[in-house]
């Protein structure tokens, strides 16, 4: 059995903690506080990381972390990018200018997106359909990322083993 550690980043109210929550096989570590953002409608934050657990077919255990969305906490993003073999950011298209918070976590996480895969995964598109899909991987593609970009609903979690999927599809073709 070999164990990989995969990262969840992504603004506040993103949905880090509840994608994570939804594919875990053992009740997920929170470090949630109390809200005092009022720029966001959410009861609690993370303030420290989210960790969960998921077994694949073949035995191999995923260890799922999640960064605090918050930008006084990134000193956070690279102490939680430290070993891990992938990325998934979620993006809230609701928020102001998904484009730039794209841009936020692009150079945030830039080493390690140099070094491994990452997925982008864009979050209330039903209702927020601008920026599109296409906007979102010219930007990457403007700042020389080359990843999935698809929208997905992190409640489900279907939709959450897909960018998982993608996620390890991208890393076995790296290794081949």
């Amino acid at each position: 059995m070999t164990e990989h550690k995969l990262l969840f980043t992504g603004t506040v109210g993103a949905g880090k903690t509840t994608a994570i929550g939804v594919v875990s096989e053992i009740p997920p570590l929170t470090t949630d506080v109390r809200n005092h953002d009022t720029s966001v409608s959410k009861a609690l934050t993370t303030v420290g990381l989210d960790y969960g657990e998921l077994t694949l077919s073949g035995g191999d255990k995923l260890r799922l972390y999640g960064t605090p969305g918050q930008l006084r906490f990134g000193f956070m993003w690279q102490i939680l990018g430290q070993g891990a073999l992938g990325l998934v950011i979620l993006i809230d298209n609701r928020r102001p200018d998904p484009l730039a918070d794209l841009d936020v976590y692009i150079t945030g996480f830039a080493d390690l997106i140099a070094q491994t895969a990452c997925v982008v995964a864009v979050g209330r598109m039903e209702t927020h359909p601008s920026p599109d899909i296409e906007q979102f991987a010219d930007r990457l593609a403007s700042r020389g990322v080359l990843c999935p970009v698809l929208p997905a609903d992190v409640r489900r979690r279907d939709e959450v083993v897909q960018l998982l999927d993608l996620l390890l599809t991208q890393l076995e073709v790296r290794t081949e």
